[in-house]
């Protein structure tokens, strides 16, 4: 079976994070929290607690209670992340519009897959890009020139699930 990871990396919307929970909870993923990105609740949270407890309430309504069954993490450095994944065997995808990138239908998943998905409106930071093994890019038909940050991770989640 195929072993997929989320990274968020420097997402501002706790609702946003809240639904990437939920979406890889249905495709069995980990999430794994870094930079900015807001995360629930934990123990010998070093937040403020009424900072940490709104998070999680914001997290909570699109979640769902995906933050309960998710293996997620909050690893503030995304240089450690992804040293960790690519430690552990993982190929290291950022999913970004750019030029180079491979559209989603072509892309070969391999059996250990870790997605990184970037700020809401700018993407991906170029030295975020640079620790990227490849990148891979949805391509867009409408009117529009990218989809949620929330959105997009289902659809490049989605389809390592059912690739042979």
């Amino acid at each position: 079976m195929r072993q997929l990871v989320l990274v968020a990396h420097n997402i501002r919307s706790a609702h946003n994070v809240g639904s990437m929970l939920r979406t890889a909870d249905g495709l069995e993923a980990q999430v794994w929290l870094t930079g900015y990105t807001p995360y629930p609740k934990i123990k010998n949270d070093d937040r403020l607690p009424h900072l940490a407890a709104k998070i999680d309430q914001q997290i909570t309504k699109t979640a769902l209670g995906a933050q309960k069954t998710v293996a997620w993490k909050h690893i503030p450095a995304i240089e450690t992340a992804v040293a960790v994944l690519k430690k552990k065997g993982y190929k290291v995808v950022g999913l970004e519009q750019i030029t180079g990138a491979t559209p989603l239908a072509d892309f070969q998943p391999p059996q250990k897959l870790a997605i990184i998905v970037g700020r809401e409106i700018e993407g991906l930071e170029p030295e975020v890009v640079k620790l990227c093994d490849r990148m891979i890019e949805i391509p867009m038909f409408g009117q529009k020139e990218s989809f949620n940050v929330s959105i997009a991770p289902a659809m490049a989640l989605h389809a390592p699930r059912f690739a042979p």
